[in-house]
């Protein structure tokens, strides 16, 4: 009996990606690894078939696609070449990330078929972005009024272990609640390296799991049969255009190499490792074409052309140099002269506007930090349509420290809006928006409630270093933070240090309301991520009071003001300790210098070393963990830097290794007091 092929795809595209997939794991396997070439290698055997197939219904000029890193078929479907796998399997020069990244972790400009969306290796973080890039795609629609995008739609890719991530968790809420048109694919090998699927999921099957969730059509079938999985394709992707709305599509497939080249797999039994092969999907392959659409004599060809292709990239990849030491540092942050392919208003060719760093006032009446925030988000979503800012309870409520007061109103439900309650997923989403080239701006509502959105805040910072510049993601976190009148383990930590240590991100500490205004323009203008650490001790507080310095005023980052002059010590400090330095600098006998860094990522370490050249002397406050804190990295560059304009030992103040107390009594043997700060100076000063 002739078998009949399903007509919507290439079938012979399919079999020759399929083979030279299949074979390039097994070069890497059996021959690249065993000799050194490749030394950390992900199999994609028996995932070939299902990504293949998807990859050829993703030509619409706006989808997208964010894989993991068993997804190099697809990427293959995609555009990518053999010759750049097998560099970036071998990282170098040549490969798509310059050697940077793991060498299955890919991102790709669209070529044709779907951009894929920079992955990560972070089990599960490719699911947030994707679900934010989709509803980029609704929001450039019907808010931008881009009709193009019409039909356009994102789709997101893992394993079945990645299911119990709260990544999948959140991206399926997002998806449901939104209705976005996004399609999660789960390629269900029974196993999480070693883990097996009951383990991860009721029944190992998420499909059967979600079946009655709301908004959201199921698909489930073998991933390795060419009839049922075109089908299964063909419907799922069907489903997610013509419905406008998610879908989620299982397909069951083997694993049939280890997790990595380090798994010898010996948690599988013989008879396990056998059934698999059974069910080996270029065997399948071969008999749905053969002889349907190929001979026995024209498979063998396309074997041989398949074995001749991967032959010719390894030995064209082994040819390439290794990437140049001297690089290994370059492009963590933005640089105006190379702007980035893909991520942004630069990504997208938009110019922001400029501005000045000479404060404007409209009016000489003082406005607190929270009227700073909300004024210069106003400004920014007038002025720029590509602005979004989100958060839980940012909308109606206006945000639980009111800085977004007023703007859904002004600015829409879909410009200024409300999220479920997952950190990990409003930092996802964001990124997943500044890939279709909006300027998301997302509220965390304290410090500590950031921790769950930690891959996905690493993940932004370390984008463009990893994509070698093709791709960033410049978004702009909103971070409250700090005590307040009172403290408490849950929402008074700041932590600085965390952010300020992670390449690729720029960090703000504003202490006042201009500084507010012009730090978080130029974040709002920039190219790079930013985490804004707004303290909540300084919201409401009369010292940071300033005028309005009106609609264009930017400072930049990396930049310390001088609060006050002075010969006799030197004082850094940044946040809500500025003020208190102040205050215990009065009524003092010696003449004190206080810096507010402002920003600690860059911080000013120019201005730092000229005062202490002329006083001789420096004091470091902060609120954080003495020790480990960002003080030791001032300290330590006095030393190294200034050690000869030295009068004195550096001396630092800061938190014990202790959270902060609920108790102001105890707060305030935690929380450098104006008192402490004071008698420091004073003992310093005079030493």
């Amino acid at each position: 009996m002739t078998t009949t092929l399903h007509p919507t795809f290439d079938w012979l595209e399919v079999a020759r990606l399929a083979l030279i997939s299949r074979f390039m794991d097994e070069m890497e396997e059996n021959e690249l690894v065993p000799q050194g070439v490749v030394t950390y290698q992900f199999s994609a055997r028996g995932h070939e078939l299902g990504p293949l197939l998807l990859s050829q219904l993703l030509t619409h000029p706006y989808d997208a696609a964010s894989a993991y890193y068993r997804s190099r078929p697809f990427l293959f479907g995609c555009g990518l070449t053999p010759e750049e796998a097998l560099a970036s399997d071998m990282a170098r020069a040549g490969s798509l990330s310059g050697g940077r990244d793991v060498g299955v972790v890919f991102s790709l400009e669209r070529r044709g078929r779907a951009m894929v969306l920079p992955m990560a290796a972070d089990v599960g973080s490719q699911y947030t972005p994707a679900a934010g890039y989709a509803q980029a795609l609704l929001y450039q629609r019907h808010e931008l009024g881009e009709e193009a995008i019409q039909g356009g739609i994102s789709v997101v890719f893992g394993g079945d272990g990645s299911v119990a991530a709260n990544g999948f968790w959140s991206c399926l809420t997002m998806a449901t609640t939104l209705q976005l048109p996004l399609l999660i694919v789960i390629e269900d090998n029974d196993f999480a390296i070693s883990v097996v699927g009951p383990h991860q999921t009721p029944q190992a099957n998420i499909a059967t799991n979600l079946a009655a969730f709301n908004n959201l059509r199921v698909f489930d079938g073998s991933g390795t049969s060419p009839a049922e999985t075109a089908e299964l394709v063909k419907n799922a992707m069907d489903a997610v255009r013509e419905w406008h709305g998610p879908a989620l599509l299982r397909l069951h497939v083997p694993r049939l190499s280890g997790h990595s080249s380090v798994d010898n797999q010996a948690y599988k039994t013989e008879e396990r490792r056998a059934d698999e092969w059974s069910r080996d999907p270029i065997a399948a392959l071969h008999d749905y074409l053969v002889p349907a659409l190929l001979d026995e004599a024209g498979w063998e060809a396309l074997v041989n052309e398949a074995h001749q292709t991967v032959t010719a990239a390894r030995d064209a990849a082994l040819a390439q140099p290794f990437p140049d030491p001297a690089t290994a540092a370059r492009r963590v942050f933005s640089d105006p002269a190379h702007p980035q392919i893909v991520g942004g208003l630069a990504g997208a060719g938009i110019q922001p506007p400029t501005g000045s760093d000479t404060p404007n006032p409209p009016s000489p009446q003082r406005i607190n930090m929270i009227e700073a925030i909300r004024r210069t988000l106003d400004v920014e979503l007038r002025l720029n349509p590509h602005v979004l800012v989100f958060g839980e309870d940012v909308g109606h409520k206006g945000g639980v420290h009111a800085a977004t007061t007023d703007l859904q109103a002004r600015y829409g439900e879909r410009r200024v809006f409300d999220t479920s309650l997952s950190e990990e997923g409003i930092v996802g989403r964001a990124v997943g928006m500044t890939y279709a080239g909006l300027v998301p701006v997302p509220e965390i509502q304290f410090r500590k409630y950031a921790d769950p959105a930690t891959e996905q805040i690493n993940n932004c910072g370390t984008v463009r270093w990893r994509t070698n510049n093709r791709f960033a993601a410049p978004v702009v976190i909103r971070i409250p933070g700090g005590y307040r009148k009172i403290g408490d383990p849950w929402h008074s930590v700041t932590s600085e240090i965390t952010f300020a240590h992670q390449p690729g991100l720029l960090f703000a500490c504003p202490s006042n309301a201009e500084d507010t205004v012009g730090l978080l323009r130029t974040a709002l203008r920039g190219n790079d991520p930013v985490v804004f650490f707004e303290h909540r001790a300084m919201l409401d507080a009369a010292w940071a009071r300033r005028p309005y310095p009106g609609d264009d005023y930017m400072l930049p980052f990396g930049v310390a003001k001088h609060v006050t002059r002075g010969d006799d010590l030197t004082v850094v400090t940044w946040g809500a300790m500025v003020e208190r330095c102040e205050e215990a600098a009065k009524g003092l006998e010696f003449s004190i210098e206080i810096l507010d860094l402002r920003t600690l990522s860059p911080w000013d370490k120019t201005a730092m070393l000229e005062s202490v050249r002329k006083t001789g002397k420096c004091l470091v406050v902060h609120e954080d963990i003495l020790f480990g804190g960002f003080g030791a990295e001032i300290a330590a560059t006095v030393a190294e830097n200034g050690f000869l304009d030295l009068d004195a030992p550096v001396v630092r103040l800061g938190a014990p290794i202790s959270p902060v107390p609920f108790s102001t009594h105890l707060m305030d043997a935690v929380v450098p007091t104006v008192a402490l700060i004071r008698e420091k100076m004073a003992e310093l000063a005079g030493f």
